[in-house]
């Protein structure tokens, strides 16, 4: 499965353009699914979300895909994503478990989720849609911390707005620039990076702290 996943992302552009050139609507049926699924399913939080939606407008802006059509259904899948996650999350809250007996969930995925709200508070709801294994999580976190739905809500859509329509944007802009066309999988792998520099600083320093601690 691995294999498969690192395939897909080095070749995100040859997999949606063979399936956009044979199943036209089945490939919009596709992105919905990844999006939904990558801020949904808390036990899959690898998929590649930010890259696929700069390959997306890429393809969009080549005519191969119609932003009308594009923007608002994978807006509508990132906000479903997280509603559901939330409803998870409330869930468990209320009887399955506490978040120390999630058997499903890494425990230094919560932690990583929790200092994130630690340090940004609310917020997190729209800053994390920018981090991976974060952004799959805080919905979850949120509603374990008994955030009130309304208050997650509003930030879940500012939240699932921004980052789709500005990764949706990036790759409409810069995607079909000759170089970035040239090398979309290192501009892919940079996007990937990235996107997970924030967790490894934030990993990092917690392995700093705990050695401080035990050291001290």
């Amino acid at each position: 499965m691995l294999r498969t996943l690192i395939d897909w992302i080095l070749h995100i552009d040859a997999h949606l353009a063979a399936l956009a050139s044979s199943h036209a609507v089945l490939v919009y049926v596709v992105l919905f699914a990844v999006i939904f699924i990558e801020t949904g399913v808390v036990v899959l939080p690898f998929l590649p979300g930010d890259s696929l939606l700069f390959v997306a407008g890429t393809m969009a802006a080549q005519g191969i895909f119609s932003f009308p059509v594009l923007v608002p259904l994978l807006m509508l899948a990132a906000i479903l994503g997280d509603s559901i996650n939330f409803a998870i999350g409330s869930h468990v809250r209320n009887g399955m478990a506490d978040e120390h007996g999630i058997r499903f969930v890494k425990p230094e995925y919560l932690k990583r989720t929790h200092d994130f709200f630690d340090r940004h508070g609310r917020k997190t709801i729209v800053l994390a849609r920018f981090v991976p294994v974060v952004r799959t999580f805080a919905p979850f976190v949120a509603a374990l911390g008994d955030m009130p739905y309304g208050v997650f809500l509003a930030y879940n859509v500012i939240g699932g707005v921004v980052w789709v329509g500005a990764l949706i944007g990036a790759g409409a802009v810069f995607g079909n620039l000759p170089w970035v066309a040239e090398h979309l999988t290192l501009v892919i792998l940079g996007i990937v990076a990235v996107s997970l520099l924030p967790g490894v600083v934030g990993w990092m320093t917690g392995k700093r702290q705990e050695s401080n601690r035990t050291s001290g």
